[in-house]
């Protein structure tokens, strides 16, 4: 009896033991399942919070958003585009006045015109690698350029003299250099000033070989006169013109530019005065397009006719405002503020004529005028089509041209 008690008690002890040992584990599981919430649940709740904000932003629209086409669009299907800063030539201004002392239409040379330079930033846009668009976007002048002067002779009386070896002549600018070879890059071994007197020894296209007192060289014709300005002598003009029918014989499409139109000034004013010429501008400015063609070697008509198809015969904002016909010096993405300015219309008139000689319409190396070589930097040729290939990023540029030549010669 005692026995069994004794083991029943036995029994009933550890039985306790065990429980509370079990609770002991309870409350530690308790104790730890607070403590990971307490620390670690609240990363979750702010994770989740994080999460949802995220959905609620607008860049959830990214889905919407053709990846692809950004990169296309930004390439512009291959395209790339480059700048350049590059040293270029500042072509100088041709002032023309008139001299009562020439004979009528006589021109000679009082000052020489000289060349200054010009930083140029170009951008070119290539596909591919091949060059798809050229533009200008910005000038900065380093070295000025000086004003060439041309007297116009205005006399009463015409001369159609034709100078020849043997003849004494006059110097006419106010300082002419004298070289060794024809060309602006020969050296020079003198300089002569208005009023010298020289004797002529041979002729070679713009060029006069001449002796002045013990000095032998070559000068520019241009500078040069055979007219003894204490002298005058009248005499009948005989100029004689071409018919209508010889000179629209030359028309084509595809004709030299770089060969004069052969019209009289006569002819330049009949063929613009024209009743599309509200503002009088082409009308009033006839004589200098004849002019340009005495001087350069270039087609009149062609050059009036840029002029006309650029400006609206004179109504463009450029043209009245800046006195340019041309729209010379604009570049696409800001033609206004780029364009050049010029005193009156005789200056862009004569540029533009020097800038097509120059640059456009005659091979690398071709003597032009005032003994230069030309640059030939965009030659395509002699012809509308040529030009327009560097001169106009409008296809159609040469017919809208050929339109108004067509115009023009019609009304001989």
């Amino acid at each position: 009896m005692k026995a069994k008690d004794k083991g029943r008690r036995t029994h009933m002890k550890i039985t306790l033991k065990n429980i509370i040992t079990f609770l002991g584990l309870i409350i530690s599981l308790l104790y730890i399942v607070i403590f990971y919430n307490y620390y670690f649940g609240r990363s979750s709740v702010y994770a989740s919070e994080t999460i949802a904000n995220i959905e609620e932003t607008p860049i959830s629209q990214a889905e919407e958003i053709d990846i692809e086409e950004i990169i296309r669009q930004n390439t512009k299907e291959g395209q790339k585009e480059e700048y350049s800063v590059e040293e270029a030539t500042l072509e100088y201004i041709t002032k023309y006045r008139n001299n009562a002392s020439l004979p009528k239409g006589q021109m000679q040379v009082v000052q020489e015109g000289r060349e200054g330079k010009q930083e140029i930033t170009t951008k070119r846009i290539y596909q591919k690698e091949e060059l798809i668009g050229e533009e200008q976007v910005a000038s900065k002048v380093t070295k000025a350029s000086v004003n060439k002067i041309v007297e116009i002779g205005t006399g009463n009386y015409t001369s159609n003299y034709k100078v020849k070896v043997g003849d004494k002549l006059y110097v006419t600018s106010d300082r002419l250099s004298v070289m060794v070879e024809p060309n602006e890059q020969s050296q020079k071994i003198a300089t002569l000033v208005k009023g010298n007197e020289l004797k002529l020894l041979a002729i070679e296209k713009e060029w006069y070989k001449i002796s002045s007192n013990s000095t032998i060289g070559y000068v520019k014709a241009e500078s040069t006169t055979y007219l003894d300005t204490n002298k005058k002598e009248e005499k009948p003009n005989t100029t004689t013109a071409q018919t209508k029918a010889q000179l629209t014989s030359k028309l084509s499409f595809d004709m030299a530019l770089n060969q004069p139109s052969g019209l009289t000034l006569e002819q330049f004013k009949k063929i613009l005065t024209d009743n599309k010429d509200t503002n009088k501008i082409f009308s009033n400015n006839a004589e200098y397009f004849y002019y340009i063609e005495k001087q350069y070697n270039i087609n009149g008509v062609f050059v009036a006719a840029v002029g006309i198809h650029e400006s609206g015969w004179g109504t463009s904002q450029i043209a009245k405002n800046k006195n340019n016909l041309f729209g010379y010096g604009a570049y696409d993405s800001n033609p206004y503020n780029g364009a050049y300015s010029f005193s009156d219309y005789s200056e862009c008139i004569d540029l533009i004529a020097r800038v097509f000689v120059k640059y456009y319409i005659n091979p690398k190396g071709t003597s032009i005028y005032g003994g230069e070589k030309a640059m030939g930097t965009y030659y395509n040729g002699p012809t509308l089509r040529g030009i327009n290939t560097r001169y106009a990023t409008d296809k159609n540029w040469a017919n809208g041209v050929y339109t108004h030549m067509k115009y023009l010669y019609n009304k001989l």
